[in-house]
């Protein structure tokens, strides 16, 4: 024999109530069947009672949709032979109910008795529908064996006697019993009372427990027990396996699949309990066992947690004072008062100092909780051993629960460990000795963050999610979206990792979406769907998403975009750059942001600021990390400028190669940054910095590629006056021939000292037969003295950049 119960959602349709019928109908062996009130209907008699017990007409509309809702169920279930009787009989219970509304509505006065009797039709209407649907189905009558008694303002079960009640009811149990569920009555008067809100679960754990039922089978409309919340969290999944410890944890911190107290009989008799979907019901579902089956799968068996529940409704009363050092039976004091006031507390922590205690309640009882203490301690307060007690709301508390949590080191480490990288603050935190959970309070705005980031943390999620945003979408942004495009699949199934775009921008426009933007239209949707952007419009946009994982990547060449940098990084929100202007800003600037990152715990990262994708500045981390000392840089890194001196020859000269590297995408828009070697000298002072240096631009000893003075004026100044160099470059190019030699716009340092100048080199020299727009570096260090590390490749092109960016933002995904 096993138990069903089917909640309010599967018996709310003609349709749900009919997968009922074929769940029951397809069973063999005799089950007994506990049903809810139609889905709804439990609120739409409370709330029809207050309106009665203040003399509002309005009610009796409301009841008229009650009777409408359980006669058009009925009719649409009923096999027209047993339709009229059947609605009959629910008529004349809905008129009993019209009468008890009449009543109260006449008085105006509905006592705890009187909201009693009256809810429990939802479930005596529901049962008496089923009954009739359900083939051989015979209808009990639960007050009748569920006793109750009042213990602090409470009805509880009397299990003794329900118990023996129960066994003498079902002495012999029909083909399907059904039994109307949350109803009960108290052993003194026999008066209605009922086992709260999720009652029905309770009772068929009750049924089975008092029977020995094989098994408890819960249906409702989900799967079973999920790792999270999936309306919060897109990737959460149903857990199959759960003991009764970790299903416990989870529902008393907010998972609603099952109504806490049911477990309780279950675990006592040792019975599984199943999660099964009406509306599904080839689904597994979940199992609540003692232990975990030895046919679990290897990640049920290994997972550190199964699962993280919430409660959003989290308030913390603070009892604090050095007067409470010491003193013996203060909490005790405590919480006596609150079970006076009937107020539940669902989490404490108290410091080892003992001077001060606190614990969390629900919004709606912190006020009431505050009063009674204050009164409680009032001569305490009054000789100011304890400070007057206020309550903290707009919170939430978070749980993390596994059995594989039990003497595992570093779970808390890790788990505060990633809230902190989150940028999320820990208010209170509680773990018992059974180390099945860790419960934590935290503001109420960061819950969605932190559930994501722990999720993620954990490998709850299938892919570990990184939220990009991208500011510049132009060459290198618009190259780095392809690349993310074409690797999207292949990263989510090789290294489980996902890359979601939550946002691109451009100068005037900026489009956002929490789940990802379509990669293949996200441009376009840019221009046709995108709001009006500033920088700081982006960045307020970015930070009020609060999202986990968050990458911003820079793009742009702009001064007011690298300018965020701080206040995002502030924000636990890593940085890319493309732009290398923060990372050459003033020395101060930058330290900064390099020990706002560390701090944080996250990354500030802007490798393709010096030879776009190749990896300079990472090897040089890593030299310095293992403990080296960078001595000297030689390096050519303008590949700009590379490809013009490769380029001018006896019929192209200088100002036509010119043109050719901005057409090609090697130069700038206006080649006066690049032909001025500001941009080198920036890239040397980023260099300088990474080596251990305290480098600011002007220490930089800089001479142009070509003069000042083709530097000034407007851009069509400069194409009319830049033939005149023609001649110049021709003849140098000549002398260097006949000496075998050849210009290199070459940066160097030399312990801190740096200098930027053409330099002749000749054909021994490393940098004599650097091709193309290609960059080069050679690293003398105290390990690599006599002869340098040499790092050479494409130094140029938005390509080679995107990608560098693209390598950086992988690194991120690793260290997560």
């Amino acid at each position: 024999m096993k138990v069903l119960k089917f909640g309010g959602t599967s018996v709310g349709t003609v349709e749900s109530i009919k997968n009922v019928k074929k769940i029951v109908e397809g069973i063999q062996e005799p089950v007994i069947v506990v049903v809810s009130a139609l889905g709804g209907v439990t609120d739409k008699l409370l709330y029809t009672s207050r309106l009665a017990a203040k003399g509002d007409s309005a009610y009796k509309q409301e009841f008229d949709e009650i009777v409408a809702r359980h006669i058009a169920v009925t009719q649409g279930v009923m096999e027209k032979s047993v339709q009229k009787t059947v609605l009959q009989k629910v008529e004349e219970t809905l008129s009993e109910l019209e009468n008890i509304f009449k009543g109260v509505s006449l008085i105006k006065d509905l006592s705890p008795k009187t909201s009693d009797t009256i809810v429990s039709y939802g479930e005596r209407l529901s049962s008496l529908i089923v009954s009739h649907v359900i083939e051989d189905a015979k209808l009990y009558d639960s007050r009748l064996f569920i006793k109750t008694y009042r213990q602090l303002n409470k009805d509880v079960v009397d299990f003794e006697l329900t118990n023996k009640l129960i066994r003498d009811t079902f002495a012999v149990i029909p083909k399907v019993a059904l039994v109307p569920g949350f109803i009960s009555s108290c052993r003194d008067d026999d008066e209605v009372t009922n086992l709260g809100r999720g009652g029905s679960d309770y009772t068929a754990s009750i049924l089975a427990a008092a029977l020995n039922a094989s098994t408890l089978e819960i249906w409702t409309d989900v799967d079973g027990f999920m790792t999270a919340d999936p309306k919060v969290i897109s990737s959460a999944y149903v857990i199959h396996q759960l003991t009764f410890t970790e299903a416990m944890e989870l529902c008393n911190f907010g998972a609603k699949v099952i109504y806490p107290p049911t477990i309780y009989p279950a675990f006592h008799k040792n019975i599984p309990i199943k999660v099964l979907n009406t509306f599904n019901p080839s689904a597994p579902g979940t199992l609540i066992s003692a232990e975990l089956p030895a046919k679990a799968s290897e990640n049920d068996k290994k997972a550190m947690i199964k699962g993280i529940s919430s409660i959003n409704d989290t308030c913390l009363v603070t009892v604090q004072g050095l007067g409470m050092v010491g003193v013996i039976g203060v909490n005790y004091r405590i919480f006596r008062t609150l079970a006076k006031n009937d107020i539940s507390v669902f989490m404490v922590s108290q410091a080892s100092s003992e001077n001060n205690t606190t614990f969390a309640v629900r919004n709606e009882d912190s006020d009431l909780a505050v009063a009674v203490l204050n009164e409680e301690f009032t001569p305490e307060r009054e000789r100011g051993e304890i400070e007057d007690i206020e309550a903290e709301k707009g919170l939430a508390t978070v749980a993390i629960v596994g059995e594989n949590m039990k003497r595992t080191p570093g779970i808390a480490g890790k788990l505060f460990g990633t809230l902190g990288r989150a940028g999320i603050s820990v208010i209170a935190c509680a773990q018992g000795a059974s180390e099945t959970n860790i419960s934590f309070v935290i503001k109420f705005e960061d819950l969605r963050k932190a559930l994501n980031s722990i999720h993620d943390s954990f490998f709850l999620s299938e892919y570990k999610v990184l939220n990009i945003f991208i500011a510049g979408v132009g060459t290198v942004g618009g190259h780095l979206l392809e690349q993310i495009e074409r690797q999207q699949q292949k990263l989510m199934h090789q290294n489980g990792v996902k890359l979601n775009i939550a946002g691109i921008a451009n100068s005037k426009k900026m489009l956002l979406k929490r789940q990802g933007l379509d990669l293949k239209n996200c441009i376009n949707d840019l221009k046709i769907n995108g709001i009006d952007s500033s920088p700081s419009i982006l960045r307020d946009e970015i930070i009020k998403m609060n999202i986990f994982n968050a990458i911003f990547v820079d793009c742009t060449s702009s001064e007011k975009i690298s300018a965020l940098y701080e206040t995002l990084l502030n924000k636990n929100i890593s940085v890319v750059a493309a732009n290398k202007l923060a990372a050459s800003s003033a020395y101060k600037n930058y330290s900064l942001l390099k020990e706002t990152a560390r701090k944080r715990g996250i990354k500030f990262l802007f490798e393709t600021n010096v030879g776009a994708g190749l990896p300079i500045i990472n090897t040089m981390n890593n030299l310095i990390n293992s403990g080296d000392r960078i001595l000297k840089l030689q390096a050519v890194l303008s590949g700009t400028l590379n490809f013009i001196l490769n380029t001018v020859s006896e019929n192209v000269p200088f100002s036509k190669v010119v043109k050719m590297a901005v057409d090609a995408g090697y130069a700038e828009p206006d080649p006066r940054i690049d032909l001025g070697g500001k941009d080198v000298l920036r890239k040397l002072v980023i260099l300088a910095r990474e080596s251990g240096y305290v480098v600011e631009q002007e220490d930089v000893e800089h001479i142009p590629f070509i003069p000042e003075e083709y530097l000034k004026g407007t851009i069509e100044d400069f194409w009319k006056k830049i033939p005149e160099l023609d001649a110049t470059f021709e003849e140098n190019r000549k002398k260097l021939i006949v000496k075998n030699m050849r210009l290199r716009y070459v940066a160097s340092m030399n312990e801190g000292k740096c200098r930027v100048e053409l330099r002749e080199v000749d054909a021994r020299h490393p940098f004599y037969e650097l091709e193309g727009s290609n960059n080069i570096i050679m690293i003398s260090t105290e390990r690599y003295h006599d002869f340098p590390m040499i790092i050479k490749g494409y130094g140029a092109g938005a390509d080679v950049t995107a990608a560098g960016v693209f390598a950086d933002i992988i690194s991120i995904a690793n260290i997560r």
